[in-house]
């Protein structure tokens, strides 16, 4: 039977690529806040919370590959959230005048939908599969 995956994330480019991706409009912490609270609901992480070298904090996109059914809490990723939202924590808030902000959000959601994207794919290739996810 293959594990049911879902995609939290806050980029309006993921969403726009995967319609079934459950979308949360909030800054980067947020979605890591709200990972940690469905793993204590039982689900588990299936992609790392900090994937890719763009630091938290300098960009507020992120997306995270998940399972859809939840079941017992899941230790790993109860430890690798947390870790992830003290990493987070930890950096200060990125002020920068870019000469083009539209442009520059643009890119960060390029980014974060390119990592996205190579997660999805492997998924193809093992015995996951993307699902839509209403929220617990």
């Amino acid at each position: 039977m293959r594990t049911k995956v879902f995609i939290l994330t806050n980029n309006p480019k993921a969403k726009e690529e995967y319609p079934e991706a459950f979308f949360v409009g909030k800054e980067f912490l947020d979605i890591l806040l709200y990972a940690r609270d469905l793993i204590h609901l039982g689900h588990r992480l299936i992609s790392h919370p900090l994937t890719g070298s763009v630091k938290p904090k300098e960009t507020k996109y992120k997306s995270i590959l998940m399972t859809a059914e939840a079941q017992s809490l899941d230790m790993k990723s109860l430890q690798l959230i947390e870790s992830a939202i003290v990493t987070t924590e930890k950096f200060k808030e990125v002020k920068r005048n870019w000469p083009d902000v539209k442009k520059i959000d643009e890119d960060f959601q390029v980014i974060d939908l390119t990592l996205l994207q190579a997660g999805v794919e492997a998924l193809n290739s093992s015995t996951e599969q993307l699902v839509a996810f209403s929220g617990s």
